[in-house]
């Protein structure tokens, strides 16, 4: 197969257009996330049990669907174009939210949710596109800034999404949603550049010596880059993990703050202004510990990371008063912003040069894996044994992280 040559443009103008781009985007998808707990109740589950249940649906649908078609659409980038990527998930993430603040009823906001998954991905696409351009001895510079967009928009979007659903209904929160991932997708289609070659240049994937492969060895030769390397597995391992611990919690946190919560409280606002705080902190980290992995190494980034995590979340299982939950969960997510930025740049340095689309594609299966597994656990722990047992589990996903990545990862 023929070598993949960089595009002759400029990097840090794809990195700054996408950076903006993917701000707005999070800014939307998470102005929706905090508060799909309390859409749920609204949509006509009144039983408490059910709710938490329903809401670890909801929040894993899209993840199921995610994992499906990550290594589909990463194959397609590689193929056909990065930037195409980036606008479906943007401009298709838009319309099927959109739809979500019409739902009727709780089946069809997960059905919607599932259909979202197939569609969206986005930060594998904006990713895929910053790694393909970017230098390898700057991927932690490129892919940390690109995580700080995520944190920063995670950060603004639960605050933004708490008022707007305390002032104007929940409804409206999946609108504004919609409105800010148009604009975002614009700004994609408008400023963003990729001179990316025709698919005869990079030769025909479909055959060898001139003979057709059948279909099983088409799917391998895509998947190769990322399931034939041991190193890829390793770094694809921890992000599982880490992924896993972090959405353990995800379903039930508006639910246990509204438990110590004093009555009558803005819940929705509180839950928004507790995950910006960790958002904030997030990108912080991203940005600081991604830099700071290009000089020490990312496998020692993403040691302290993970203990530095397993250590916030499990006292946030017996704090009775949301208050406490703040600065646990700045440190927390000063914390994971190192991690993932560290995850990212490993895969950007261990992917073939013009298949990064599929290594990454496999990544966001990963990740979908992840965020099925991580809410359905934790809402099923929570109706076991209470909602405060979700921390103890993601402090202890985190502690067997650091273990792992310290045993497995190579020191360079």
């Amino acid at each position: 197969m023929a070598q993949v040559r960089k595009p002759m443009i400029s990097w840090r103008r794809n990195l700054y257009a996408v950076w903006f781009a993917q701000l707005v985007a999070i800014i939307g998808f998470t102005v929706v996330l905090p508060i799909l707990p309390l859409y749920v109740r609204e949509l006509g589950v009144q039983d408490e049990q059910q709710v938490r249940i329903w809401a670890g649906v909801t929040y894993s649908a899209s993840s199921v669907t995610l994992a499906v078609f990550g290594p589909i659409w990463g194959a397609i980038s590689d193929r056909h174009g990065r930037k195409i990527m980036v606008e479906r998930a943007m401009f298709g993430g838009a319309v099927l939210i959109i739809l979500m603040g019409f739902a009727q009823s709780v089946r069809q906001l997960a059905l919607l949710r599932l259909v979202q998954g197939a569609v969206t991905g986005l930060t594998t696409a904006a990713n895929t596109l910053v790694a393909a351009t970017a230098p390898r001895e700057r991927a932690g510079y490129a892919l940390g800034l690109l995580q700080m967009a995520l944190y920063v928009g995670a950060s603004a979007g639960p605050l933004l999404g708490g008022l707007i659903s305390d002032s104007f209904g929940y409804r409206i929160a999946f609108w504004v949603t919609g409105a800010l991932l148009l604009l975002a997708g614009m700004v994609v289609l408008v400023f963003v550049k990729e001179a990316f070659p025709p698919t005869e240049q990079r030769g025909d994937q479909g055959t060898v010596n001139g003979e057709r492969l059948t279909v099983r060895h088409r799917v391998w030769r895509h998947l190769a880059p990322a399931l034939g390397s041991t190193p890829v597995l390793v770094v694809l391992g921890m992000r599982v993990l880490t992924r896993m611990g972090a959405r353990v919690v995800s379903p039930v946190l508006p639910l246990f703050i509204e438990s110590i919560a004093p009555t009558g409280a803005r819940v929705a606002s509180i839950t928004g202004l507790i995950s910006g705080v960790s958002a904030a902190a997030g990108a912080a980290g991203a940005l600081w510990l991604g830099q700071l992995g290009d000089r020490v190494g990312s496998r020692r980034i993403l040691i302290l990371c993970a203990l530095a995590s397993a250590l916030c979340y499990a006292p946030q299982s017996f704090v009775s008063s949301p208050t406490w939950l703040l600065p646990m969960q700045a440190v927390g997510g000063l914390a994971m912003g190192g991690i993932l930025a560290s995850i990212s740049a490993s895969l950007a340095r261990l992917a073939p040069e013009g298949q990064e689309g599929v290594v990454y594609g496999v990544s966001g299966s990963a990740m979908g894996i992840a965020s099925v597994i991580g809410p359905m656990t934790g809402s099923a722990v929570a109706v076991w044994l209470g909602l405060g047992a979700p921390f103890l589990l993601a402090a202890a996903v985190f502690a067997v992280s650091a273990i792992a990545a310290a045993l497995l990862l190579p020191r360079r």
